[in-house]
């Protein structure tokens, strides 16, 4: 015959036992996460890019910035069409004009400065470690002059933009390189094009450092162009 103290061991045994079954039931009833876009991690530090773009701005610009973006491209998704959040972020851009209407700003907007962010991060690298070379600056020269030539452009195209938005070094048409901006976090993917660089120029991405002045802020950014990448880029391209 048991002890008081052996049967009250055995039920309070009991009473886990059915308590964790209970939990157990619940968890595999649980819904499984729904996917989405997540923020990619950088290439580097966030002082790397110093003296050029201080590491409280990439900070605030990867961590905060970028991650809205993402947070706001996920929950429209994943309110009207959730399927789409198995695409790749390129092809959403492409073709958001394909989505309910009730979402495509949302989905242009966010979508749009999530692919954006993701390349500009890896568009860009320590200072100076990296030069055009090759085929590319054959490219650049024949496109433009010469490498200053190139960045007197590109810097006319940056500071053109009214607003906030992008500059873009992208495959040419007549010639084999070529440039264009667009406004807030549109891309040139949208309209058929294939870009090899681009510049973020809204004013959280130097304000900082920089203040007013988009100038300075590009004339300094030429020096951690990822120029690896952008020949990486035109190489994919299929360009001579």
């Amino acid at each position: 015959m048991w002890t008081r103290r052996e049967v009250l061991r055995y039920s309070a045994l009991g009473a886990v036992a059915a308590w964790g079954s209970s939990v157990s039931g619940l968890a595999q009833q649980q819904p499984p996460p729904a996917a989405g876009f997540t923020l990619p991690k950088l290439p580097y530090a966030y002082d790397a890019l110093e003296p050029v773009i201080d590491a409280e701005t990439m900070m605030i610009h990867h961590s905060r910035h970028h991650q809205a973006y993402i947070d706001n491209l996920n929950k429209a998704l994943a309110q009207a069409a959730p399927d789409w959040l198995k695409k790749d972020i390129s092809d959403i851009v492409r073709n958001y004009t394909q989505l309910p209407e009730s979402i495509r700003t949302a989905v242009r907007n966010n979508g749009g400065g999530h692919l954006n962010h993701s390349w500009f991060w890896v568009m860009m690298t320590r200072p100076r470690s990296t030069a055009p070379k090759g085929e590319l600056l054959r490219a650049i020269e024949t496109s433009f002059g010469s490498l200053d030539g190139f960045k007197k452009e590109f810097l006319a195209a940056a500071l053109g933009r009214f607003g906030s938005g992008w500059a873009w070094l992208i495959t040419g048409k007549e010639k084999p390189l070529a440039i264009t901006s667009t406004a807030n976090q549109d891309n040139p993917i949208s309209e058929g094009q294939t870009v090899l660089l681009g510049c973020d120029v809204w004013e959280h991405a130097y304000y900082l450092k920089y203040r007013n002045a988009r100038g300075k802020y590009v004339e300094a950014w030429f020096d951690v162009i990822n120029w690896d990448d952008v020949a990486e880029r035109f190489a994919k391209a299929g360009r001579p």
